[in-house]
């Protein structure tokens, strides 16, 4: 299975909302986002399914890519949020309708979240070491094992300027 984590596009900055969740992607954080998913969708790439942070500039991420045909399929998932816990995907991974159902997934989501994620599916431990850029992505493939942890593969790893 190959998984996409993508991290929201430009958005507008912290302590303009009083509620942090509701910020949304400024005008030039669109259209970054929007090259990237065109970009992407040129490159033949597409989604079984995307599963997205409910946070707005997320939601407004994930929204884009849909837009833009890289998938049909737009779902908030909770455990995406900041504070997010990669066991709970992994729960709804393992489960035997989703592992045949899906094989390729994009998880739309935040910094840090995204590269702690991305660490323990390649190396098994949060080493701080992988920064997902807004609008950025990592692509692993998922081995077809009960648990993905210190067993996936990283074959993407991008900033926006070079998917562009």
């Amino acid at each position: 299975m190959e998984v996409y984590l993508i991290r929201h596009g430009i958005a507008a900055e912290r302590g303009t909302y009083t509620d942090d969740e509701q910020r949304p992607l400024v005008p030039k954080g669109i259209d970054k986002t929007t090259k990237v998913a065109r970009s992407l969708v040129a490159k033949k790439i597409s989604f079984d399914l995307i599963l997205t942070s409910p946070l707005t500039r997320a939601y407004q991420t994930a929204e884009i890519m849909r837009e833009v045909g890289l998938c049909q399929t737009v779902r908030t998932f909770a455990p995406l949020k900041p504070e997010g816990d990669i066991r709970e995907w992994l729960t709804w991974l393992q489960t035997e309708e989703n592992r045949q159902k899906y094989s390729s997934l994009a998880l739309v989501g935040h910094q840090p979240n995204l590269g702690d994620w991305a660490e323990m599916l390649i190396w098994g431990t949060v080493k701080n070491q992988i920064v997902v850029k807004k609008a950025g992505i990592v692509g692993l493939i998922l081995p077809d094992t009960d648990t993905p942890i210190s067993r996936s593969t990283l074959f993407l790893l991008s900033s926006p300027k070079w998917i562009i």
